[in-house]
């Protein structure tokens, strides 16, 4: 993304999210949701385009809807630059607003949290990130983690590696190439990665980046060079993506050998390669394009009538479009709660429940515009994340294309290390609160 296009975005975006709480609302109408952003700093070619994607999904539903059941979001963004510092200020931000729902949006973000939330009885809606521990609901009631987490993405990934071999008994003495952010965030597929690693015969070879040279990998790609992975798993972030895009071609490494987690399948990433990108490959959970009744919808409402900052061509794009699907799971969430509360206007604690009796199935994903956009997931007081499907995203050269069939992750590996790791963190948490809330069916 163009410096210019990404100042321009947060600038309008920093004025929708001041104009959203400007407007006429209060406790008795309205349900307030904080999120917090990214529109500047390096990471920020990831964090616009999700940040418009959330933001729009929300504006939907309060323009053609009238909000959730005749009850308008009020959605307010706090700039974070990806700083956990500044996440934490975010966070008693919107505790002080009665938010009904946090929203990190950085795995460290996600760990200062999560003993804060238990405490104060704020939900946590990690999509897709943050502690893959957390989705052990019973030790983590407050703590939500769809569709997948990062140990199934993991899993994924080493499943493809099968795929493209011809089995996992194929997969014996091959290497695996894993480049991190030097980040919690960056870490949390380790410990997956290398228990598969055991079981399978396969060397994991680790590529850690600091934050500072996430745009100076040169030194990085010559140990890649050097040790001639078989394939490489990326579990980058922001401006690291597109850099390590650019230096897999610049090293001659087989681009369709390189994978990305699904944060680094950015439509920028790619394209950061130019042509000699077609073939680079991404896990995603969400689908791409504006071919789906939900992106004509934000269109026609939003965007259409000028309530968006996103470029209309940037509508639909993979990041816009898992932005879409965050929100998506709050509204569904919103709804859930107003149900089994039988109130309107809900809280924290009600918001809880909601995400907790989540049921994303094919017949719901269809009435709310998202058939093939993403696949069912169902949410229990024991499972907060679900464990769905993903798939291997390509690039053709000009878009994300479906590269491979949707995988199931490989549940019978990564819960046991789940449960265990969810174990091992309440007891070196001292006096973590056993779980006393109820179970709604």
């Amino acid at each position: 993304m163009k410096k210019s296009n990404a100042f321009r975005s947060a600038a309008l975006g920093a004025l929708l999210a001041a104009g959203a709480l400007a407007a006429p609302a209060s406790a008795q109408d309205s349900i307030y949701f904080a999120n917090n952003a990214y529109r500047t700093g390096p990471f920020s070619g990831s964090g616009i385009p999700i940040g418009d994607g959330m933001r729009d999904y929300i504006a939907m539903i309060n323009e053609r809807d009238g909000g959730v059941n005749g009850v308008k979001i009020v959605y307010e963004e706090c700039e974070t630059g990806y700083d956990t510092k500044k996440s934490i200020e975010c966070y008693e931000q919107a505790k002080s607003k009665n938010t009904v729902l946090y929203s990190p949006w950085s795995t460290g973000a996600t760990l200062a949290a999560i003993p804060r939330a238990h405490v104060d009885k704020i939900p946590i809606l990690s999509m897709a990130y943050g502690l893959s521990a957390s989705a052990e609901g019973s030790s983590f009631p407050w703590v939500f983690i769809p569709p997948l987490t990062y140990w199934d993405g993991a899993s994924v990934m080493v499943k493809h590696m099968a795929n493209e071999l011809g089995g996992f008994d194929k997969l014996k003495g091959k290497k695996l190439g894993l480049i991190h952010l030097d980040a919690p965030f960056g870490k949390e597929p380790i410990p997956v990665l290398e228990n598969l690693a055991k079981k399978y015969g396969f060397e994991l070879k680790l590529y850690p980046v600091a934050a500072a040279e996430m745009q100076n990998q040169g030194s990085l790609w010559l140990g890649i060079r050097r040790d001639r992975p078989d394939f490489l798993y990326n579990q980058g972030w922001g401006a690291m993506n597109p850099t390590a895009v650019k230096e897999a071609i610049r090293n001659n490494f087989p681009i369709g050998k390189l994978v990305g987690v699904w944060w680094a399948g950015g439509d920028d990433d790619a394209r950061a390669g130019g042509a000699q990108a077609k073939g680079y490959k991404s896990l995603n959970f969400n689908a791409a394009g504006q071919d789906f009744p939900v992106i004509q919808d934000i269109l026609k409402h939003v965007v259409d009538k000028g309530k968006s900052s996103t470029p209309k061509d940037k509508v639909g794009e993979n990041l816009y479009n898992r932005g879409v699907y965050n929100s998506m799971l709050v509204v569904e969430a919103v709804r859930n709660a107003q149900r089994i509360t039988g109130k309107k206007v809900i809280n924290a604690e009600d918001m809880r429940r909601g995400l907790e009796a989540l049921n994303i199935t094919e017949a719901r994903l269809k009435e709310i515009g998202m058939d093939g956009f993403a696949t069912p997931t169902v949410i229990s007081c024991s499972d907060h994340s679900g464990h769905s499907k993903a798939y291997v995203a390509e690039w053709d050269g000009t878009k994300w294309t479906k590269g491979s069939d949707w995988m199931e992750p490989l549940k019978d590996e990564v819960r046991p290390l789940i449960e265990a790791s969810a174990k091992d963190y309440v007891e070196k948490a001292g006096n973590w609160p056993k779980r006393s809330e109820s179970c709604d069916k």
